[in-house]
């Protein structure tokens, strides 16, 4: 969203609810952030500000994050929501609610901005669908980013693969892994960027690791395969990837 995001931070306990509000304000993604230690309040307040995140606490009096985020996934356009909370036991009702992250306390600035990332692929996802405008044969077709497999890098072009076809477009590939990022892209090679929810399988032969998409195998360069490895867990098991971060050595 090119204007920054809007959000409300709920947390009953007054020291939490300030470090969080300066390091969202603080963050150059978002563009307002509001803030109560209530959360009667913050329904009155939901009732006339546009957001497009709530980040609250877990464990409030009269009600309790969990509840607000029912009451809220009832609206017809209902924000985002990131739990931030010491209480990790409530992780498995927090993403059954779709929240789209449950940040431990305390908070690491570094752990709060991935948060943010993932709010922004959150609402980019529902607010529109980005296309890519490629010509053929003197036809202008516009291709969902959605669809698009992998990218391969040829020279200052960029060939983007669906499931059935390929076209080149003249970008080249670092500007779409940058463009791309919210949208699950990787790069896994200097001349690879994938769509992480393609990836069917992962090959590690002799050191060497290489991923199956459709029907091609991608070889992941050495320097990209750990990051890889933790982005594909963290997708598949978003509850225990984010415990263990919070949780440290």
């Amino acid at each position: 969203m090119t204007t920054g995001l809007r959000v409300l931070v709920i947390d009953d306990e007054r020291p939490a609810l300030d470090e969080v509000t300066f390091l969202l304000e603080h963050d150059e993604r978002v563009a307002e952030v509001h803030s109560t230690d209530s959360p009667t309040e913050a329904l009155r307040l939901l009732q006339q500000l546009e957001v497009d995140a709530v980040f609250l606490d877990v464990q409030m009096p009269g009600l309790t994050g969990i509840e607000l985020a029912q009451v809220l996934s009832r609206f017809k356009t209902p924000p985002v929501a990131v739990f931030v909370t010491a209480h990790e036991q409530h992780a498995v009702d927090a993403f059954d609610l779709n929240a789209v992250d449950y940040v431990l306390k305390p908070v690491r600035e570094d752990r709060l901005a991935e948060a943010v990332r993932r709010v922004l692929a959150a609402t980019r996802t529902e607010h529109a669908e980005e296309q890519v405008p490629v010509e053929r044969g003197g036809v202008t077709r516009f291709v969902p980013v959605s669809e698009i497999r992998y990218v391969e890098a040829e020279g200052d072009y960029a060939r983007l693969h669906t499931a059935d076809d390929s076209h080149l477009v003249r970008v080249p590939l670092s500007q779409l892994e940058l463009e791309w990022a919210d949208a699950g892209f990787l790069r896994i090679h200097r001349s690879l960027l994938i769509a992480t929810a393609f990836v069917d399988e992962v090959h590690v032969d002799g050191g060497r690791c290489s991923v199956v998409i459709g029907d091609q195998q991608l070889q992941v360069s050495r320097r990209h395969t750990r990051e890889l490895r933790d982005v594909l867990v963290r997708n598949a098991r978003p509850s225990a990837a984010t415990g263990r971060e919070d949780a440290g050595p």
